[in-house]
Parts: structure tokens; sequence; C-alpha cells
């Protein structure tokens, strides 16, 4: 990992993306048998399959996944929590490899916790959005694609990326196996006004469409609810619960 460098005499700290950009950033570079190590792992490593769903409001962000993991053409577990909380404003959602994502989740924590206390203060969406597509191009986290979510003094954000690392910002995103159907619903429901809890409605029917095809997906929906003033993330067997 890098450590803080100066940009001249007096120690200034280099920005870590724009006004941020050389501070606590992992070192880039590919793992040369990145992809020879994911195809042959193949049907032995355990998935998320996945379908997960960012949305974002004027008062704050909703994320939600299904609640499957799959080990080759087998359901490992019924009971996974595919969102989780990063910052103090801000949640990842997981679709992809489980190890990675885990190792990915763990490493993205303490960054943010070592640059909230070297500098203090909290670290904006945008340049969190930058630390985690760095640590994708770096090729230690093959097959992760996140949706991350969160609030900062500019508002609400959503940002889809990909496992190379592309960063996008949007209204509402979608990932993983059953995102086809998560993202027909979301086309037709999804709208700028929408309220925390018209929004959370969204975005369960949206993954109860992908649940009803999707064979990757299924067992439940986890919603997590961002707003500026933290992170709650409930587990719900019943889509009826949300609905």
């Amino acid at each position: 990992m890098r450590t803080p460098t100066s940009d001249d005499a007096s120690g200034r700290l280099d920005p870590l993306n724009g006004e941020h950009s050389g501070v606590f950033s992992p070192e880039l570079g590919e793992f040369s048998n990145a992809e020879q190590r994911a195809e042959q792992m193949g049907d032995k490593e355990t998935k998320t399959g996945t379908t997960t769903v960012g949305l974002k409001t004027s008062e704050g962000v909703v994320l939600a996944t299904d609640m499957r993991a799959s080990l080759g053409r087998m359901v490992s577990s019924k009971n996974v929590q595919k969102v989780e909380e990063i910052h103090p404003t801000g949640a990842l959602t997981i679709a992809g490899s489980v190890s990675a994502a885990q190792s990915l989740i763990s490493s993205i924590r303490a960054e943010v916790r070592l640059y909230e206390a070297r500098r203090g203060e909290d670290m904006s969406m945008q340049a969190l959005s930058t630390l985690l597509g760095n640590f994708l191009r770096s090729g230690a986290f093959f097959i992760v694609q996140p949706i991350l979510g969160g609030v900062d003094e500019e508002g609400p954000h959503i940002y889809s990326i990909d496992p190379a690392g592309s960063i996008l910002e949007e209204e509402y995103t979608v990932t993983g196996s059953g995102s086809q159907y998560a993202l027909g619903v979301l086309e037709q429901e999804y709208d700028e006004e929408l309220s925390i809890e018209e929004a959370k409605r969204v975005a369960a029917r949206s993954i109860k469409s992908a649940v009803e095809r999707d064979l990757a997906s299924g067992n439940g929906i986890n919603v997590c609810v961002v707003t500026e003033d933290g992170v709650e993330i409930t587990q719900h067997k019943d889509f009826d619960e949300v609905l």
C-alpha cells in the first residue's frame, strides 16, 4: 500500500481524486494470472449469483439484493447479506465472487478509517468511488461488480462500478445475473421524486421480478437505506414485508 506523499517542500498531501488524488490509494498493477485463476476456479468457487439494485432519491439512497449464494449448480446458502456498510453514510452491494467481495469490503473499510483518522473528516462519495475503482483495476478482486450508494455534503449518490474498475454515477442501476429482469421494473417505475419508502417498494418489486426468473437469485431480500443520518440494513424472507 502506498503511503501519503508530498508534492512540495511543505509536505502538503497530494489530492485523492481531483481534489484528493494520491492519498492512501492502492498500488496499481495487474496479477498476471488473474484470469487464469478465475477460469480454474470455475464451479468450485462460491458465488453470489445475485440481483442487486440501487436507487437515488432526494432523501438518500436505497440498495437492495437477494439472499442466495451458489456453488456451481447448488444453492450453497439461503441467508447471505449482500450489502454492507463501508462508510458512516455509505454502503456497498456485492455481486460475483464471495471471497473477493469479502476481501474488498475489508480493505475498503480499513482505507476509510485511515482516511478519517488522518484527515479528521469523512471521505466524500466521489473519493470513495475512485478508491473502489482503483482496487478493482489492480486485479486483486476479480469477478466483483459492486454498487456503491451513499450520502455526503453534495447529497445522495449511486455509482455502478464494473469488475475492471470503471465508475458511472447513475440515478438507478443494477448488477448480477438477474439484472435484466430487475432493470425492466426500474425503467417502468423509477422517478426522481420517489420518497425513501416508495423507493424501497420499487427496489423490492425489481428484486422479486428477478427472483421469479433467475435461478441464481432468491431466498429473500436485503434492504439498505442510506441517509445523512447513517446506514440501516434489514433482511426479509417475505417480500410482502417490504411491498
